[in-house]
């Protein structure tokens, strides 16, 4: 490592320390006021002004930026725009009160990277920093997708990308990263059931839809059993049922399911799909029902690439974090888009919350102190990839 990089860590640590105090207020107003996905535009216009750089529109609500050489390679550091769809439950002064709420900690990741690019400014950076704004992580169409699509990464040669995410999971001070698989190919299943209705003292006379739904629903875990390959991890969660219209005597004449499915194994999703979709079409039809199956692919495999992840681990150690053991497991992250283009990694950061609350929880709320962690962690991440860059004789020019 050079002893260039070294000075610079010095000098951005330094003057990430200034900017963290309106770091935090920043985190506030975006935890007040968080935007759905796909209707980020409030939250993203918000955090540009902050960074105080110029954004570049994309992928609907987001945005990219670039601080540094003008030309040459750069390295990518991700944040997520949108909230959630959850009520929350927090009590806090600051809490929101419009329906939505930033119960996955994108408000933390994005007033972290915010205070890292003001930091960066007045650094003379080797390597290009490009602070990707994305939209629709929680939701499909994927907003890291639609960011690769439209060439982003291409147009400003990004060699690497960072992923940073808080996690109640990972010990108070430690940084998971991990070498390899961290999060499963995701996708959604959506299969409709339909039938004759009719009235529930004469089911003769009718189809019994809310029975085939009920045989479908219970007869999926079957499905991976025949299909998968028991040492392979894979799941699939039933998130909503629907039957009926709240009418004890009345037959349906249609019924919905929708669940998710996460595999680890190259082809395993196809397989299932196919079987799940002739298993649905016969158990309707022994109801006189029909069955339909509709499959919304989602993310890829995220893969933390080796090299980068060495590398990273000791920077970590340098910006006075712990590395810890990998946080694999079958949670999905469109960061996945980036990692199948560039080499990049993808890290979790450990945080504490009030109650123990799991991401996605209505009441939970990561410690103002992630802030710091997480910064610190994307500045770790850009000189690890400034590490990989000088390492293959690529110039910052």
């Amino acid at each position: 490592m050079s002893e260039a990089l070294d000075t610079l860590r010095e000098q951005w640590l330094t003057a990430l320390a200034a900017e963290l105090p309106g770091a935090v207020q920043l985190r506030r107003e975006l935890h007040q006021t968080p935007e759905l996905s796909g209707a980020e535009a409030g939250t993203a216009k918000r955090v540009a002004e902050a960074m105080g750089i110029e954004i570049t529109p994309v992928a609907d609500t987001g945005g990219y930026g670039r601080i540094g050489p003008r030309t040459g390679p750069s390295v990518g550091l991700r944040g997520e725009l949108d909230a959630l769809p959850v009520a929350e439950a927090t009590g806090l002064d600051w809490s929101s009160t419009n329906g939505a709420m930033h119960a996955c900690g994108h408000d933390v990741h994005l007033a972290a990277l915010t205070a890292v690019v003001r930091a960066a400014r007045g650094l003379e950076l080797p390597y290009a920093l490009v602070p990707l704004l994305q939209p629709r992580e929680e939701a499909y169409p994927s907003g890291a997708r639609d960011i690769e699509e439209a060439g982003v990464l291409g147009a400003q040669r990004v060699a690497h990308v960072i992923g940073v995410h808080v996690h109640p999971g990972v010990a108070l001070g430690a940084v998971s990263t991990g070498a390899g698989f961290v999060n499963a190919e995701a996708g959604e299943l959506e299969i409709e059931v339909a039938g004759q209705g009719g009235h529930g003292a004469y089911p003769h006379a009718g189809a019994d839809v809310a029975a085939a739904v009920a045989q479908i629903v219970m007869g999926l875990p079957e499905m991976l059993r025949r299909v998968v390959d028991p040492m392979e991890p894979v799941v699939i969660s039933v998130g909503t049922i629907q039957v009926g219209n709240g009418a004890a005597n009345v037959l349906p004449d249609h019924g919905r399911i929708l669940a998710t499915i996460r595999t680890t194994g190259p082809g395993t999703t196809e397989r299932l799909v196919e079987a799940i979709s002739r298993f649905a079409a016969a158990q309707a039809a022994a109801y006189d029902c029909t069955g339909t199956l509709r499959h919304t692919e989602g993310e890829p495999a995220l893969i933390n690439d080796h090299e980068l992840v060495e590398v990273l681990d000791a920077e970590i150690e340098r910006a006075e974090l712990r590395p810890t053991e990998p946080m694999r497991s079958l949670g999905a992250d469109d960061f996945s888009f980036f990692s199948e283009v560039v080499p990049s990694a993808m890290c979790f950061v450990g945080v504490r919350s009030a109650g123990k609350a799991s991401l996605h929880d209505a009441t939970f709320l990561p410690d103002d102190g992630a802030l710091e962690r997480v910064a610190r962690t994307f500045v770790a991440g850009y000189l690890a990839a400034c590490q990989r860059l000088e390492a293959a004789g690529v110039s910052g020019e």
